[in-house]
């Protein structure tokens, strides 16, 4: 009998060799090549007769061999088979298939099925080439009494919904090959295999046993609904599927509690604390940053850490909400960090908390790794004296050199552009208690995402603007069209106004073809377009120094028309631009198209974002374009995005914590997630009469034993 721990090599027909390949995708127990499901399925319900077969069509055949052989042309070997049904006859045709002249015999009954072709040679009316096969009767085979081997209905091939799963070590490992093992294995596998799932839970949510789910997952039964399995919304998928979103929801539950359960800062927030947040802004704050900032104040008054993840669009106010908070620890004696992931984001931080803050009497640092080394040293000293109150800087604040005196909240701005890890080694700055961590994003985060991303934090989201900011108005134009765009920014700056110009890459190559690139189009628009104007450049090549110094000129007006790529997306904030043309717009994402149109709209004066395309835009660019031109809601942009790319590709590749799983699609199984974790927050919910203490344990051991190897962020705090 097999067990899921088993070692993959020990199952028939796989061994070591085989077990190397397996490897490759994950794959090295029982337990994950049956978690290795069917991509999809076909149909072979009904075996055709041949003289019933139309050409063009997929089919099952049940025939019996009547010739074969090889032939060798001047390009390739081609084994060919004419196999009968009474006096119907039909040809099926491999291509360099030498190692089929030794596997039939004239008698043998196959299944056989295939794409068929209307016949052309030897009087055959139809043909399938490439045909998947299967014998199911060898007359010529013996057993010890000599009598002929019965035949075997019971194919794997036809007659039935058959598994179609992916190629492995390069096309080595087939589809066929997969459904042999696989059917082999669940034939040899334990009767009872372990199921960590409480019973409560099961009949609460209707779950099939874990054998049966594996048994009718890759071997649905008769009757069951082909849209159904290609949808993966039978009870057999269901189950796998609730199963590894329920255990990834029971690890991020118990990290809640973990961190609950942990020694943090329990703030003071007096009288005299809230005149210093009240002291500080420089604005009447709308309805929702005081929301938020009771929900922060709330958690930093216990003593256990805060993990809270705010989650606000382009231009809702995150920033004050984020300085109050660290006036909240500043006022309480306790040291501040703010990491952002560029290092204009994080000047940009450090000059509106300059101007915030340092008016009311607070220290501030900032820390980069540009920054000279004498500057380097001197903040570095301030920071571990405990002078600096409030330190802002970039990936260099979690360098081994850098202590803290007394660290009691740590801010990370834009965090899907860290790792997990990068936030947690920030987080132990401190010889003191677990400082307070609050999370933020402009990007807005579905809710299926920020579940099992965020899924330990707490969740503020900042869903309204600041007085003052206009809506603004997009427009999508072809290139065509350009000196019409560019007339239009003449006038806009000529009233006052400054404007961003944006190109997807910075030099022309042989890989852009006719893409336009920044640096080329700014001497053009200097030259031709804007002569008389001041134009600015800005991309990612520029020395820190020449970034800062170019944005310093167009933040103090400068600068009229600021060429730029990307790297404008995210932080730069001149409430004076209100106008944005994005050229080649077809070839940006749309959370990238969404933040770069938040660089605008920031002051009192109407905005326009310009979306210019240049030759054909694919269906996916039209939807996103679409997109953009219909709506401003950053969370209904998001979830389009993530239709479109998919979560894997969402926030990027570099993103670190993001699960890869093997059953669960968040897209497709978004109410299954919101079930897994309302179980597992009533599993893990206290004394209850349907559970008892060992099926809670059972579960959690479940889940540290095996889950944590598969979802880092399960471990990681």
């Amino acid at each position: 009998m097999l067990d899921l721990a088993t070692n993959v090599q020990f199952v028939k027909g796989i061994g070591p060799k085989i077990a190397q390949i397996l490897l490759e995708k994950g794959i090295s127990t029982v337990e994950d090549l049956l978690y290795y499901l069917p991509f999809r399925y076909e149909d072979r319900l009904n075996p055709r007769g041949i003289g019933e077969l139309r050409a063009g069509e997929m089919a099952s055949i049940i025939a019996e061999v009547r010739t074969f052989g090889l032939f060798r042309t001047r390009r390739m070997p081609i084994f060919e088979m004419t196999v009968g049904q009474g006096r119907d006859t039909l040809k099926c045709m491999w291509f360099n298939a030498t190692y089929l002249q030794d596997k039939f015999r004239a008698g043998m009954l196959l299944a056989l099925y295939g794409k068929v072709e209307a016949g052309d040679r030897g009087g055959h009316r139809f043909e399938i080439i490439q045909p998947q096969y299967e014998v199911l009767h060898d007359p010529t085979a013996t057993h010890g009494n000599g009598a002929g081997d019965e035949p075997k209905w019971q194919s794997l091939e036809v007659g039935r919904i058959v598994p179609i799963y992916e190629t492995a070590g390069n096309g080595r490992l087939t589809a066929r090959w997969f459904r042999r093992v696989i059917h082999g294995m669940l034939e040899g596998l334990d009767q009872d295999p372990p199921d960590a799932i409480p019973p409560a839970v099961r009949g609460r949510m209707g779950l099939i046993d874990r054998r049966r789910a594996f048994w009718q997952a890759h071997w649905p039964e008769v009757g069951e609904s082909l849209p159904n399995l290609q949808a993966a919304r039978t009870p057999a998928h269901i189950r796998l599927i609730f199963e590894e979103l329920f255990f990834l929801e029971l690890g991020l539950e118990l990290k809640r509690r973990k961190m609950r359960a942990q020694t943090g800062t329990a703030f003071q927030i007096s009288d005299r604390v809230r005149g210093a947040v009240k002291r500080i802004l420089p604005f009447h704050p709308t309805a929702a940053q005081k929301r938020v900032l009771k929900e922060i104040a709330a958690d930093m008054a216990e003593p256990a850490p805060m993990r809270r993840l705010l989650q606000g669009d382009v231009g809702s106010g995150k920033t004050i909400v984020a300085l109050e908070a660290a006036v909240i620890a500043m006022e309480n004696g306790y040291q501040a960090a703010l990491m952002a992931p560029t290092e204009i984001l994080a000047t940009q931080h450090y000059l509106s908390a300059r101007r915030i803050l340092e008016p009311a009497g607070y220290r501030i640092v900032l820390l980069t790794g540009s920054q000279e080394s004498g500057r380097k040293r001197q903040a570095r000293h301030h920071i571990a004296q405990g002078n600096a109150q409030l330190v802002i800087g970039t990936h260099a604040l979690i360098q081994e050199t850098v202590e803290f005196d007394k660290l009691g909240l740590v801010i990370v701005d834009e965090q899907h552009r860290f790792g997990v890890l990068q936030r947690f080694r920030l987080m132990k700055k401190t010889n003191q208690a677990e400082p307070d961590v609050l999370v933020m994003t402009a990007t807005p985060i579905p809710r299926t995402l920020a579940l099992t991303l965020y899924g330990d934090l707490d969740t503020s989201v900042l869903d309204e603007l600041p007085p003052g900011r206009t809506p603004i108005t997009t427009r999508r134009v072809g290139d065509e069209r350009s000196e019409e765009v560019w007339e239009f920014v003449r006038k806009q700056v000529a009233a006052g106004r400054q404007a961003y110009i944006v190109y997807p890459v910075i030099e022309e190559g042989a890989m852009e073809g006719e893409l336009k690139a920044a640096i080329k189009m700014y001497e053009q628009l200097r030259k031709r377009e804007f002569v008389g104007l001041r134009v600015g450049l800005l991309h990612g090549r520029m020395s820190a120094e020449e970034k800062d110094a170019t944005m310093a000129s167009f933040q103090r007006g400068d600068i009229d028309v600021l060429v730029s790529t990307t790297v404008i997306e995210v932080g730069v904030d001149v409430a004076n631009a209100n106008i944005m043309v994005v050229e080649h717009a077809e070839r940006f994402g749309l959370s990238q198209l969404h933040q770069l149109r938040g660089r605008i709209g920031r002051g009192s004066a109407k905005s326009y974002c310009v979306l210019m395309t240049g030759g054909k835009v694919s269906v996916e660019a039209e939807q996103r374009l679409e997109a953009m031109v219909r709506t401003q809601n950053g969370f209904e942009i998001a979830e389009l995005d993530l239709q479109q790319r998919g979560p894997g590709e969402f926030f990027g590749t570099r993103q670190a914590g993001m699960p890869n799983f093997r059953v669960a699609n968040l897209l497709r199984d978004r109410e299954l997630l919101e079930a897994a974790r309302r179980e597992a927050r009533y599993v893990l919910a206290g004394p209850n009469p349907d559970l008892t203490k060992e099926e809670i344990a059972r579960a959690v051991q479940h889940l540290r034993g095996h889950w944590n190897r598969r979802y880092g962020l399960v471990e990681v705090g």
